[in-house]
């Protein structure tokens, strides 16, 4: 009896090993993407409430297509967060290869409304906003976290918007 639990143990032992030893030499060599903001721009609407296009470039250095389970966004500018939200079913990008994904992002009414009268108060003509976005990559990659900052002006928001 004492043999069969000896024999069971080392079996399940040895799977473990064998499983960990897989899944390290399936991360050893995964590099991880390349994600830029490409464009970040007002586009037109028929309501009161602007809705922003954003636009990735992503990148894969690696053999295996990377399938983006899901993304979580915000936007701040001048340190409001005027837009929130997730994306999901979102193109694969395959290995070695590189594409693009845009979303559309309506402004959150009362955090606009806030960065409104912050600039009633203190006026600007050019403004900073932080994009940052969660991408999950699958149960066996680790999320990645992307933070691009920038400026714009008034007078190139109300270009695009025409």
């Amino acid at each position: 009896m004492q043999k069969t639990t000896a024999n069971t143990s080392f079996l399940v032992l040895l799977l473990m090993m064998l499983t960990l030893s897989g899944c390290t030499r399936f991360t050893s060599n995964y590099e991880e993407p390349t994600v830029g903001l490409k464009t970040f721009r007002l586009i037109p609407t028929e309501g009161i409430i602007p809705t922003f296009e954003i636009g990735l470039h992503i990148i894969n250095p690696n053999r295996e297509s990377l399938d983006i389970s899901g993304l979580y966004y915000t936007v701040t500018v001048e340190g409001h967060k005027v837009l929130a939200g997730v994306a999901r079913d979102l193109p694969e990008i395959k290995g070695y290869g590189e594409g693009d994904i845009t979303i559309e992002a309506t402004v959150d009414f009362l955090s606009g409304a806030k960065l409104i009268r912050s600039l009633l108060v203190q006026p600007t003509s050019t403004f900073q906003y932080t994009f940052n976005a969660k991408l999950d990559l699958g149960p066996f990659i680790p999320t990645m976290n992307i933070v691009e900052k920038g400026h714009f002006s008034a007078e190139e928001t109300f270009e695009l918007a025409k």
